[in-house]
């Protein structure tokens, strides 16, 4: 185990598969102690089990980040943190009409809502003491027009405009505030979506392939670590690339 971060606290939302859980091993093998946040507590226990057969300290949480009193309650039950990563989020395909106002009001929710109260209810303690690293998770849906991701393209670039706002309300007090724009990734929630979907948004991309979930963990990681000691307000692309008009 590395002692890097050892002596931080780390909440990590939607740490319970793909890229939430990666980061969530990764933070604990470089020595912190991390808050798995899931609803499911199976899983939950099974990712608590891998960080402690690495040597590393970690608990489960669960909460329903669709309500503010459950999100203010894992706020609670994490205590001080000194990393946030508001990883987890919800992608519903639709277009404009068949859009409902509930499924409008669940991407808010998880993904905006709740890390506004998460960042709200955990960075002025980051602030107090004079240090701490925030890393929301973003995609490229937020900028580039995607079929049938409007409502979770327009949530994320809600969530990119208050990682801005963030760094320079808690900046001159220590705490970064930073964003992960991902592309194409394998994680159980895309496999659902099917090899053929994945496959077609690749196309949007350079490398031309999806991005394995530890490959936008390190991104995260790097943003949260003292290497990235002088990058605040800033959303790193982790898209692969973006190709030419030909």
């Amino acid at each position: 185990m590395s002692t890097e971060l050892s002596g931080a606290r780390a909440l990590v939302t939607g740490a319970t598969a793909g890229i939430g859980r990666t980061v969530a091993v990764r933070l604990a093998a470089l020595g912190a102690e991390v808050v798995v946040h899931g609803r499911n507590a199976r899983r939950g226990a099974e990712v608590v089990e891998e960080i402690s057969a690495g040597g590393g300290r970690g608990r489960f949480v669960a909460a329903d980040l669709s309500d503010p009193a459950d999100v203010g309650r894992l706020a609670a039950a994490a205590g001080d943190v000194d990393v946030l990563v508001n990883n987890a989020g919800i992608y519903r395909f639709e277009d404009t009409p068949g859009t409902t106002a509930e499924m409008f009001d669940t991407h808010m929710a998880i993904n905006t809502r709740a890390p506004l109260l998460l960042v709200g209810a955990l960075a002025p303690a980051m602030a107090a003491r004079g240090h701490g690293a925030i890393v929301s998770l973003s995609t490229m849906a937020a900028t580039t027009p995607a079929r049938g991701a409007g409502v979770y393209g327009a949530s994320k670039a809600a969530l990119e405009s208050l990682t801005r706002v963030w760094a320079d309300e808690f900046g001159s007090r220590g705490v970064r505030v930073n964003a992960v724009r991902s592309g194409p990734t394998r994680t159980p929630g895309t496999a659902e979506m099917g090899e053929d979907a994945l496959r077609t948004v690749t196309r949007a991309t350079v490398l031309g392939r999806p991005a394995e979930a530890a490959e936008i963990a390190e991104a995260v990681l790097f943003l949260v670590s003292p290497q990235a000691s002088y990058i605040t307000g800033t959303v790193l692309e982790a898209r692969g690339g973006e190709p030419a008009i030909a």
